[in-house]
């Protein structure tokens, strides 16, 4: 219902503007968007996310894409021409979308410049998000460290004794593919009893190495995603529903089949057929795939489905799968370390051998997880941000809608299908009185 009112007042507005009084309109500005992140894809490998506009418009864009140099007063010279037009009601969500996604495109180029900014610099200008008061030093953590080693007794390092454990539930390379597909399937299955998604829809699962991610989701338009799963490091059963949910149902491959066929397709705004990687696009993508986990295996469905589907069909034994799972529970508190690690490292007070033990002791990983850790922090900066505090917003946002299944449910739709921004994510301030 909301997204038919939104079509019928963007009509509206439109029909509300005699042709020809303004020269400038957002849809030329999204236009030229378009062409833009593509020229800024050209000079920076690993920008663009996802494109599935013309590929003439992208040959064109990136046949002789202007220097980083000048990329920069481009992207300014479009955020004014932006911000000079007036859209009435709707079109002013999409006009502050493009608004943010252009500061991030500008806060890339100061970066690809040369120019070196904090942490909190970085996740203000790229995705959006004030950090402050929201990292904690690393201290913080260690009263977490000390419950969990009440979980995990024993002798050694408490890093060592947790991966024994966890090693139990590797999956066997033999089974991967069955085990990752089944949970796929009911992570689809789930979704699709609350959200509509596009007829013919569908994935293509690989498996890759010598990568610094664990999965990936390269959404390739018209409804269709590859889905990577790393296998540099042992792949253990509680990955199985993760990864299904975060790079499927609910969510990348639901994320951008939604945009694409509510935005793209349907109101005709371009801007959603280019993803740039870096950019607050990504917070609400990371941060809604990851709350979609818990979104989809509420309470201990988890666990039962886990238990009577996947560790049959991965051969292990079931026994020990509700402490697996709450120590699982237990460790996700130490999230907000990973990004602490991130500031002091990226700006120079830890160096990387020192981030890989920081990581190994307020992680709890092997030094080869620390290092592949350490490796994702070199390429992606304060992307790791985008996670953890992206799944806690989303999750505070979504469940303001009450207790209902179905109102959460609806909540995500709405986040997946509509020019969501973090500040959107926010609380709304209660109406003064009159």
């Amino acid at each position: 219902m909301r997204l038919a009112v939104l079509v019928l007042a963007l009509a509206l507005a439109g029909l509300a503007a005699p042709a020809g009084a303004q020269s400038d309109n957002i849809d030329a500005v999204a236009r030229d968007y378009v062409r833009l992140q593509l020229e800024i894809g050209a000079r920076d490998d690993g920008y663009i996310d996802a494109y599935y506009g013309p590929a003439e418009v992208r040959t064109a864009a990136t046949a002789n894409p202007r220097r980083i140099e000048e990329l920069g007063p481009a992207v300014e010279a479009l955020r004014s021409r932006l911000r000079q037009i007036a859209p009435a009601g709707p079109a002013g969500q999409r006009q502050a979308f493009l608004d943010a996604q252009l500061t991030a495109a500008a806060t890339r180029l100061r970066m690809l410049r040369g120019e070196r900014l904090s942490f909190a610099e970085e996740a203000r200008g790229l995705y959006g998000v004030d950090l402050e008061g929201l990292l904690h030093p690393l201290a913080h953590y260690d009263p977490i460290l000390a419950r969990i080693e009440r979980l995990a007794p024993g002798e050694g390092a408490l890093a060592e004794r947790v991966e024994a454990f966890l090693a139990r539930f590797t999956i066997p390379r033999e089974r991967l593919d069955a085990v990752m597909r089944a949970a796929i399937s009911e992570c689809r299955r789930r979704t699709v009893a609350n959200i509509p998604l596009p007829q013919g829809e569908a994935f293509a699962l690989e498996f890759v190495t010598n990568q610094p991610w664990s999965g990936y989701n390269w959404y390739q338009g018209n409804y269709r995603s590859r889905i990577q799963i790393n296998t540099d490091q042992p792949v253990r059963i509680s990955r199985a529903v993760d990864l299904g949910c975060h790079e499927g149902y609910p969510g990348h491959h639901a994320y951008n089949m939604l945009l694409e066929q509510n935005l793209a397709r349907r109101l005709g705004w371009i801007e959603f057929q280019v993803y740039p990687l870096y950019s607050p696009q990504s917070f609400i993508a990371e941060g809604s795939a990851n709350y979609g986990i818990a979104l989809a295996f509420p309470g201990n469905q988890r666990l039962e489905y886990e238990t009577r589907v996947l560790y049959p069909l991965a051969g292990l034994p079931a026994g020990d799968a509700a402490a697996y799972l709450a120590l699982l529970e237990a460790t996700d508190a130490l999230t907000g370390a990973r990004f602490t690690i991130a500031r002091d490292y990226l700006e120079g007070r830890l160096t990387r051998d020192q981030a890989i033990d920081m990581v190994q002791r307020y992680q709890l990983m092997t030094r080869a997880r620390a290092e592949q850790s350490v490796s994702f922090i070199d390429r992606y900066r304060a992307y790791v941000i985008n996670y953890g505090l992206g799944r806690d917003m989303v999750a505070a946002h979504i469940e303001r809608a009450g207790r209902n299944p179905r109102a959460r449910w609806g909540a995500m739709l709405r986040l997946l299908s509509e020019p969501v921004l973090p500040v959107d994510l926010r609380p709304r301030a209660p109406r003064s009185a009159r």
